[in-house]
């Protein structure tokens, strides 16, 4: 049986809209309205976030607070690396904005130097833009580029500031690991909005993608065989799960929602048959925003998710 041990990272400065930071207290609450005791059974630690850049002027327009990023992803790294490497551990993210990627796989990595890291993720965006590329400055829209260390300077339309492309060199190279993870060891679930920057690179790298009608058609068991089988060259795998893989039907709160999603019970369906894989090393919930929600509804059913998750770990390992 593993140990389960939860990391907080709530930071926001990587997102758009405010309140992605409270997503992790949004789970908390869900579970105290469950009635489970599920934070009191598993050892939790926060680490430490940059969201007072928030009330800041932004900097660095193509990457915006990108210093705050780098040094989020540092912290949320070296958390990542000392429980990956505690023998019989699992740690569990729960993260404010998607950039916490960037940090759990450089973490990975580190723990893991010699290993090849897979990544399963499932979310409503591929987030393989970099500053030279990205129509907003978001940094959640990069946490792929960052891992991969890719600029995608063929699909360039901005002109970043020097500031901006040496934090980002730094943030590519996180942990003296460049690449984190190649294109060939990436399966995305779920992924429907993309621009044309991205669809670029998904092409011409072949990335392994999953669409929502290929989950319903063929069933989640028969997506997540296939998908591990994907990864089979790889040591260990990391899930991470943006709620925006849901359907917004479902709930509002997340800050880049997409019509088209899983419901609940796929997803956490699906989740639970990936988690039989015994390469599962890592597991994050990003993008949770109780501010648009109602009744705090997406952080219930990311809970229920996150109880799959732990029973699968309790029961199969």
């Amino acid at each position: 049986m593993k140990t389960i041990k939860i990391i907080e990272g709530k930071s926001e400065i990587g997102a758009g809209t405010r309140g992605a930071g409270m997503g992790a207290d949004a789970i908390r609450i869900a579970a105290l309205d469950f009635g489970s005791s599920f934070f009191r059974r598993h050892e939790s630690i926060e680490v430490p976030n940059e969201n007072k850049l928030l009330l800041e002027p932004v900097s660095n327009d193509f990457a915006k607070r990108i210093k705050g990023v780098y040094s989020f992803s540092e912290r949320l790294a070296k958390q990542v690396q000392i429980f990956c490497k505690e023998e019989g551990t699992f740690p569990i993210v729960l993260s404010g904005d998607h950039t916490s990627a960037i940090g759990v796989a450089s973490g990975i990595k580190m723990a893991f130097p010699e290993k090849k890291l897979g990544i399963i993720w499932i979310d409503a965006h591929a987030d393989i833009h970099s500053p030279f590329t990205t129509p907003s400055g978001n940094m959640h829209g990069m946490p792929i580029a960052a891992i991969l260390g890719e600029d995608n300077k063929e699909q360039q339309i901005n002109k970043p500031e020097e500031e901006t492309i040496q934090y980002w060199e730094k943030i590519k190279n996180l942990g003296n690991v460049f690449p984190k993870v190649h294109y060939e060891d990436i399966v995305m679930i779920g992924v429907r909005d993309l621009e044309r920057q991205e669809e670029f690179l998904l092409k011409k790298h072949n990335v392994k993608q999953i669409s929502v009608s290929e989950i319903r058609n063929r069933g989640v068991e028969r997506i997540a065989v296939e998908t591990l089988s994907a990864l089979d060259t790889c040591d260990v795998i990391y899930i991470s799960f943006d709620v925006d893989s849901m359907d917004p039907e479902i709930s509002k709160g997340t800050g880049t929602p997409v019509p088209g999603g899983m419901t609940e019970k796929e997803a956490g369906s699906l989740i639970y048959y990936l988690m039989r894989s015994r390469k599962i090393c890592c597991f994050e919930i990003v993008e949770i925003n109780p501010t648009l929600d109602k009744e705090n509804l997406m952080a219930e059913n990311a809970f229920e998710i996150l109880l799959k998750v732990t029973n699968q770990l309790i029961n199969d390992f």
